[in-house]
């Protein structure tokens, strides 16, 4: 069924709407009691439970012309599953809310609630959907609260780095930056308008980069293998590495000096570049780091520093409070 045959959400009543998209979601093995009563059961074998939230909004955070459906459910599962992977726990549910233009059509939810069960499956099988909320709004909302299991073993901080340690990335650096470049350079019209047509055409000449903005692929089960090799500090990283690394060396009072070899050829773009939701790591000297993490640099003295091969680097990343010019798409 396509956009224009498809009935909107203000045709159809809440129930509806909610019979459309339950069958296309997918289950929770923590689930004892799914979707369906005012609340959902899950089992939590080690009697704590890592839990986190997230919104996307349309304009700062996603543009329609660009993102499909699907992406976008895909999206909004993948940032939440690798913040709950950062602490070194294993995802186990996601609980969605909605807020869409009644003039919205209701393909494009089944399409987000497509996204949203292969993201799971993908990244984190047996991790499911178990309740959520659906309301109407001028502004296309998505708020997305995920849980996990740490399985008996302590959650990785941000505070527990401490210098001689070495510093791992497990993920890309700057590609998901390069995406987000490309269609603001050419995945607009000629008035800087999203346009779905020139982002379409732009995908399949950049699939990696647009892909990586759109639809990325974090990491999901290195956080749990972190975790149990002996990290000592963990993020995921999502508002760029430098401003990411600032804030474990802010909470652990030391220093993160990144070795400029291993950051690609965009060192800048590396650096300051959002949206990877890569997994950023502190492991002891001499620790085996496991794949797939690879050492990008070490754990110095100070206090909430980030340099590179030694020289000072800010922490600059991204800011949901600056650079929106208040432009959907």
């Amino acid at each position: 069924m396509t956009e224009a045959s498809s009935p909107t959400v203000g045709e159809l009543s809440e129930l509806a709407v909610l019979a459309r998209i339950f069958p296309r979601l997918p289950d929770a093995d923590a689930a004892i009691v799914g979707p369906g009563d005012d609340a959902a059961v899950l089992s939590a074998p080690d009697a704590r439970f890592v839990v986190t939230t997230d919104m996307m909004v349309h304009g700062p955070d996603f543009r329609l012309a660009w993102s499909t459906p699907f992406d976008l459910g895909w999206k909004a599962a993948a940032t939440n599953l690798s913040d709950v992977a950062a602490m070194g726990a294993v995802p186990t549910a996601l609980v969605v809310a909605l807020a869409v233009p009644p003039s919205l059509a209701v393909s494009v939810i089944e399409g987000f609630a497509d996204g949203l069960r292969a993201a799971c499956e993908a990244l984190a099988p047996g991790c499911g959907v178990v309740g959520g909320d659906l309301s109407a709004s001028d502004t296309f909302t998505v708020a997305v609260t995920a849980f996990g299991d740490l399985q008996g073993r302590a959650p990785v901080l941000r505070s527990g780095a401490r210098p001689g340690d070495v510093v791992a990335l497990a993920g890309e650096l700057g590609l998901a930056a390069e995406g987000l470049g490309l269609l603001f350079r050419a995945g607009v019209d000629e008035q800087g308008r999203p346009d779905a047509a020139r982002a379409a055409e732009l995908r399949l000449r950049h699939p990696s980069a647009v892909d990586a903005q759109l639809a990325p692929r974090p990491p999901i089960g290195a956080g749990p293998v972190a975790a149990i090799d002996g990290a000592t500090a963990m993020l995921d990283v999502s508002d760029g590495l430098s401003l990411d690394a600032a804030r474990i060396a802010r909470s652990s009072g030391v220093g993160i000096d990144f070795d400029s070899e291993t950051l690609g050829d965009d060192i800048e773009r590396a650096l300051d570049g959002g949206e990877d939701h890569g997994l950023l790591a502190t492991f002891p000297p001499g620790a085996v780091v496991p794949p797939p993490f690879r050492i990008i640099g070490r754990v110095t003295e100070g206090s909430g520093t980030v340099s590179v091969d030694g020289t000072p680097h800010a922490a600059v990343g991204w800011d949901p409070y600056s650079g929106w010019d208040g432009a959907a798409g």
